[in-house]
């Protein structure tokens, strides 16, 4: 079965003024639009075809071969996870239950958000920065292209997508200003909790 493009949880201008409804439009209609018409075209009629999204990205991580399928496959993941970490009127307070283990495993929420906006902004090139459970501890952690945590045996609680079109229309080349806006303002942290 062929994957689609799912549709955003909310309005293309639902997170302004911190992510406009003109980068929306490019990077959900148009930027995951591709990466799911390229994989589809990649594994029609292969025996890849019938894996799931997550078999795929684990299946082809660090096959020559396989990495087309891989780009796509884990670039897809990637967004399908991201827009349901963003909501309207994001940000603001965790709750409870994982503000206990952030202020565990950082020290404070302060710190927690400054790692991951150092580790955001530290990404040299395209990118992630993640905030996932590795071992049992959560960790800030960023990965080059459309590598993820799957590929780690990490779960994924909160990525942040630091390639260009995901803030370049918003901030220009001010990528920490994006990061801290994502933080504060766009990030959905009752789909954070419920992933721990």
């Amino acid at each position: 079965m062929a994957f689609e493009l799912p549709a955003l949880p909310y309005a293309h201008d639902a997170l302004g003024p911190y992510m406009s409804q003109e980068t929306l439009e490019f990077h959900h209609d148009k930027h995951h639009q591709t990466y799911v018409t390229n994989l589809n075209n990649l594994i029609k009629d292969t025996p890849l075809s019938g894996k799931s999204l997550e078999e795929l990205v684990t299946s082809t991580y660090n096959v020559a071969d396989k990495a087309g399928v891989f780009n796509n496959a884990s670039q897809h993941w990637n967004h399908i996870q991201f827009w349901e970490m963003m909501k309207p009127n994001g940000g603001g307070s965790m709750p409870g239950e994982l503000e206990k283990r952030v202020v565990a495993d950082f020290g404070s929420v302060d710190a927690f958000k400054e790692a991951f906006i150092a580790k955001a902004a530290g990404q040299f090139g395209s990118g992630w920065a993640w905030l996932v459970i590795n071992n049992g501890k959560l960790e800030v952690t960023s990965t080059p292209n459309g590598v993820n945590p799957l590929c780690f045996g990490q779960t994924a609680l909160l990525g942040c997508d630091v390639w260009e079109h995901s803030y370049y229309i918003d901030y220009r080349n001010r990528r920490p200003d994006y990061v801290k806006a994502f933080l504060d303002n766009m990030v959905n942290w009752e789909n954070v909790a419920g992933r721990m």
